[in-house]
């Protein structure tokens, strides 16, 4: 636990200005971002006496060894920032709001020739139009449904349109009316585009003028005594009626609004959102978050409009906010929104009338969500803590594993051996810290070498990233090599703007240097401010890589084996303080380094089930690994090798010919009757081919045929094989 004390910054160092501000603890791992108005007065809060801060609050400052802040021109900014830095760190004091689960949209992919509606989550993508999210993806389907009746756009796969085109014939939907079926060519892409953008204008609310004009057409046409089309119009009005009966009129101004409510205790908080478009509720979401740090109601509501609004443009941003609480101050987050809407958008709170009922009604959605979480909560914080427990007591350990990480070997009979590290911290994966290796020291299957490999490299990343932040001394091994699967480093602020850091010398006082595990210089008020990009050993930002931060427990999945060749290799690297065991699939026991005997937990231990998914999970991530890099060698052709072949001419050339056997046959006259080949290019190919050693036959991995031609494609080895038959 370290002294506040220590790495305060000396007085006057820090500006009184707007800016973002970041503790890191003593690995450099950012564990708090923070924004103020005056970096010197919120900075100061930090540093007074420990008895008087907030218990989440001293234990963040007493976790931390640096600090460091970036000045930025106004608070709008600084609000930027700090949502772009706790998205890039991922803090572990920061509130941060988690989905429950992801959330279905339904979509209308208007960035394609024919757009097409389906049901889509995770991350948005550019050119697609949302409406949503939707508590269930069946909620989607039977709403689509309704209104193919009389929008009937395309819902297919971009498969199932590709085969209908070319066989000449629509699907099902498109026998039975429900799509306009631009496969076949019966709407052209114009017109299909237009049902689209009808679709989604009535989607988006704009119901009343389009029913109007339907009971119109359908009076006109009884009129007329067509009364089969008057029909046909009765029903697409009472489809689209019923479309619109899911969702409620619960604003009668037509009103497009966000509904933020929250319902918190001291420990945790939920959040709910109602989207409002055109009067109706459109879409429901929800979130629950621990309160790490000392957080009010307006702080709460300002982390929920970050996470709500922080990747959103446009119209995604409604006209309205209406929240429980205002920020403080308000002014720069209202700011924030109308940029990011692109026109004013009013954040206040419902005093009276249908706003401040409906804001009840959020509120007692996000108490439910609350409680039921707690509900749930309360079971697995027990078991992963007992699991935890059983764990540390089993192995003898000190204190218990907070940081798991498990190695995999993954091999096909000595080809392609790889392995993969996944990382559980306090019970629960952390994928972002996953990692994956090849084997480079030696080639066949030799799972105890390639588990000392993938330890020492490892550990050997480990000790360098201790060796830059000036941890540890000790001049790495010769043979210490980088893996290439680092972290991509990241964008730390836009140009113009300065940093500060404070940085202990030892005495409490502050020097000019480098913070330990930053790499960032430190600077003193009176001296020029150095180059930002200066002194940064590895990221750009100053961040250590992720191998910098140690488990306490190391497994290994095998046996005896497996575990001495994993302690081995700490051993050679003089760590002495992570504790290694391995799991054995056959009885699913325990080993321990140097023990002859297993431990054997009961089958029914939390500790065991928790070592189990441990295991699993690193095995799914290495196998997954190891067939993506089989696939790909599999498809490998010698034409990849062609210098200054790109992907068009390669399959060019595999159609003019039909097989790289038959290519390797062609003289460079016949390579350059190719369109878009010349004689150099020729020259170069039949030059390349020419060295190559016929490959062994090709295995179809699907159906295990013997495929005679290497590198043809499957459409020529089709054609080929039909000629031979």
């Amino acid at each position: 636990m370290a002294d506040p004390s220590s790495y305060r910054p000396k007085p006057g160092q820090i500006p009184d200005s707007p800016g973002v501000y970041k503790f890191r603890d003593e690995h450099g791992r950012v564990i708090y971002v923070g924004k103020a108005k005056s970096l010197r007065q919120r900075l100061a809060n930090y540093f007074q006496d420990l008895a008087g801060l907030h218990p989440r609050t001293r234990t963040m400052v007493t976790t931390a060894a640096s600090v460091e802040w970036t000045v930025v021109s106004t608070e709008v900014e600084a609000l930027q920032l700090e949502y772009s830095w706790i998205k890039e760190f991922d803090p572990r004091f920061n509130v941060k709001y988690r989905d429950d689960k992801s959330y279905p949209y339904l979509a209308v992919t208007l960035n394609e020739e024919f757009p097409r509606a389906q049901v889509m989550r995770g991350a948005k993508k550019k050119g697609v139009r949302y409406f949503g999210p939707y508590g269930h993806a069946w909620a989607i389907r039977e709403t689509v449904d309704l209104m193919l009746r009389v929008f009937p756009v395309r819902t297919c796969s971009a498969g199932v349109f590709k085969r209908s085109a070319q066989i000449g014939r629509p699907c099902l939907l498109g026998y039975i009316g429900k799509c306009s079926a631009p496969c076949v060519g019966r709407v052209s892409a114009e017109e299909h585009r237009e049902l689209a953008e009808e679709f989604c204008d009535f989607m988006a609310g704009r119901t009343g003028a389009y029913l109007r004009r339907l009971e119109r057409q359908m009076q006109e046409a009884a009129e007329e005594m067509e009364y089969e089309r008057a029909a046909r119009l009765r029903d697409d009005i009472g489809a689209l009626k019923r479309a619109m009966e899911k969702s409620a009129v619960v604003l009668a101004d037509a009103t497009d609004a966000d509904l933020i409510a929250l319902a918190e205790d001291e420990l945790e908080a939920a959040v709910q959102i109602f989207h409002v478009r055109g009067g109706r509720v459109r879409g429901q979401r929800g979130w629950v978050t621990d309160k790490v740090e000392a957080v009010t109601t307006s702080g709460l509501v300002e982390h929920a409009l970050q996470q709500l609004y922080g990747e959103e443009r446009g119209d995604a941003v409604p006209k309205e906010v209406l929240v429980p609480a205002l920020p403080e101050p308000v002014e720069p987050v209202a700011q924030w929104l109308s940029e990011r809407r692109g026109s004013q958008v009013s954040l206040r709170i419902p005093q009276r009338g249908d706003k401040k009922d409906l804001m009840v009604t959020v509120g007692r959605n996000a108490q439910q969500a609350l409680a039921l979480h707690k509900t749930k909560r309360a079971s697995d914080l027990t078991t992963r803590s007992r699991a935890l427990e059983e764990i540390a007591g089993a192995l003898g350990l000190d204190a218990v594993p907070l940081r798991i990480e498990c190695f995999d070997i993954s091999h096909l009979q000595g080809d392609d051996v790889v392995a993969s590290m996944v990382v559980f911290e306090d019970g629960l994966a952390r994928k972002s810290e996953y990692r994956r290796f090849q084997i480079k020291t030696f080639q066949g299957q030799d799972d105890v070498r390639s588990m000392h490999e993938v330890i020492g490299r490892r550990f050997k990343r480990y000790l360098q990233e201790k060796q830059k932040s000036g941890e540890w001394t000790q001049e790495p091994s010769a043979d210490a090599r980088v893996d290439d699967n680092g972290v991509t480093a990241g964008t730390e602020a836009a140009a113009g703007v300065t940093h500060g850091t404070a940085a202990t010398d030892g005495t409490g006082g502050s020097t000019p240097g480098t913070v330990p595990g930053t790499g960032i210089v430190t600077t003193h008020p009176d001296e020029p401010e150095p180059d930002p990009m200066a002194g940064r050993p590895t990221d750009e930002d100053g961040r250590p890589k992720r191998f910098a931060y140690p488990p306490q427990l190391v497994v290994v999945d095998g046996g005896a084996p497996q575990v001495a060749a994993a302690r081995r290799a700490l051993d050679e690297l003089g760590i002495d303080d992570v504790a290694v065991c391995g799991l054995a699939k056959r009885l699913e026991e325990v080993w321990l380094p140097e023990d002859d005997d297993p431990v054997v937990l009961p089958r029914s231990s939390e500790g065991l089930y928790l070592l189990q998914r441990v295991r699993d999970e690193a095995h799914r991530f290495a196998i997954t690994y190891q067939r993506s890099k089989r696939g790909k060698r599999l498809k490998s052709s010698p034409l990849d090798a062609v210098a200054g072949l790109g992907d068009t001419r390669r399959q060019a050339l595999l159609k003019h010919f039909g097989s790289v056997k038959k290519l390797r046959a062609a003289t460079v006259d016949e390579i350059c009757e190719v369109p878009g080949v010349g004689r150099k290019t020729a020259q170069t190919v039949a030059a390349a081919l020419a060295g190559a050693a016929p490959s062994a036959p090709a295995v179809n991995t699907a159906t295990g045929e013997i495929m005679e031609d290497d590198g043809a494609p499957p459409a020529a080895l089709s054609a080929e094989r039909g000629q031979e038959r």
